[in-house]
């Protein structure tokens, strides 16, 4: 089914990947309580929606993979290797007959494809664990954004463009030609490739099925990725091309400890449901926040005046005016007290503007008032920070964006009623 030639093969070697991670951090511990002070009709789980094994350019046995991500703690869990140039029988065929390192760079092949189907049905427990198939489409120039919830997974049809890859998000599988239609989509380590999935190029054809862009991956925020060089924030740019993301982390594990080291990225997601559907649900909902911590509960709601509450990921029907945001944060004993600082975040042409930063204490839900014009840009969340620390990938200075992300929410979208 490819079409990618020569010269995607030679970047693919390029890829960035670490070989093996041996981190030997704490075990994670068992957290805050999974419900909500300010929500009702949900429950968290915590999650891990990416992640390698040797399938692709990962070490791991890919049969280890969702145990280990159960035992260390994890609710929901996505295998997600890599596609880049195997989705076709010579592909196939030489899997089998070139060395293992073949595999690092061509990615899934259909039977790899099959093989997680298994892995993760077998490891599914509805009610308990959520075990989940997906794959990562790669581009080794443009970036690599991850699928879940699709029968069929495609490589890398046209080097150099999205444009195919979110027409197969659109289409319907048939006797010739297979498609991704009813499955979503993220923006993986935006920025970390030069093309930056063309600036983010947009299709409002899918907005609703492209659903995440990770600002934590592994250990790394991404808030400020490339700006260094003179590009604008991934945030920024993402948002203001008019797509509608929710936040995520991950771990983007390539070694053999699946879930295990603390202090990489992952998921709270506040489900209705513990299951592959309820985990659906809440991902369509954008109804998820990224952190770094093991076992943090997040949770935020906005209300305008006169309004009613809006959970994160979702739209508020307002021209200006006031705000008011609840955030209900916690993690466990040792963090009771510990002052941290939210960030309200809302565009800008570079970076994101900081509308307002509020210090408040983990313990009882923060309130934060804050004014909102839809002329200055149609989305807002808000950023947790510890203003003790920094920000290993800074931003301008002075900006509140220097200081280390302990979490962010889902945006909401500000839409005027008509």
């Amino acid at each position: 089914m490819t079409t990618a030639g020569p010269g995607l093969l030679m970047a693919g070697s390029l890829l960035p990947h670490s070989a093996a991670i041996a981190d030997t951090g704490t075990e994670p511990a068992a957290g805050a309580s999974r419900r909500s002070r300010i929500s009702r009709g949900t429950h968290l789980v915590h999650a891990d929606l990416h992640n390698h094994t040797l399938l692709s350019d990962g070490d791991g046995d890919p049969a280890l993979a969702f145990a280990s991500m159960r035992s260390a703690g994890l609710d929901v869990a996505a295998l997600t290797d890599h596609a880049t140039l195997s989705d076709n029988v010579l592909g196939e065929v030489l899997a089998g007959l070139l060395p293992p390192e073949y595999k690092q760079l061509a990615g899934l092949t259909q039977a790899d494809w099959s093989r997680t189907r298994r892995l993760a049905d077998k490891a599914d427990d509805p009610g308990r664990f959520t075990a989940l198939r997906g794959f990562e489409w790669s581009e080794p120039l443009l970036g690599h954004v991850n699928v879940w919830f699709t029968e069929h997974y495609v490589d890398v049809l046209q080097a150099g463009v999205m444009q195919p890859l979110l027409d197969w998000l659109r289409r319907e599988p048939g006797l010739v030609l297979d498609g991704g239609a009813g499955g979503l989509a993220g923006f993986n380590h935006p920025g970390r490739e030069p093309g930056r999935f063309e600036e983010f190029h947009y299709d409002k054809r899918v907005r609703d099925r492209v659903v995440s862009i990770e600002m934590f991956n592994r250990r790394d925020d991404f808030l400020f990725e490339g700006y260094a060089d003179g590009k604008p924030s991934p945030l920024v740019t993402c948002l203001n091309s008019g797509w509608r993301t929710g936040i995520t982390g991950v771990t983007d594990e390539h070694g053999v400890d699946w879930g295990h080291p603390e202090g990489k990225g992952r998921t709270g997601l506040w489900v209705d449901e513990h299951s592959r559907q309820g985990v659906k649900r809440a991902m369509r909902a954008r109804r998820f926040f990224a952190t770094r911590t093991s076992g943090l509960r997040v949770d935020a709601t906005a209300t305008p005046a006169g309004g009613r509450a809006v959970r994160m990921g979702g739209v508020l029907p307002l021209r200006r005016g006031v705000v008011k945001i609840r955030l209900d944060l916690a993690r466990d004993a040792s963090w009771v007290g510990r002052k941290l600082h939210a960030q309200v975040l809302r565009p800008g042409t570079d970076v994101p503007t900081v509308m307002d930063v509020v210090p408040f204490r983990v313990g009882p839900v923060a309130e934060l008032r804050v004014p909102v014009n839809v002329a200055d840009g149609d989305w807002m969340l808000v950023r947790i920070a510890d203003p003790t620390e920094a920000n290993e990938t800074p931003g301008p200075a002075g900006h509140p964006g220097n200081k280390l992300g302990i979490a962010y929410t889902s945006p909401w979208w500000l839409e005027p009623a008509r």
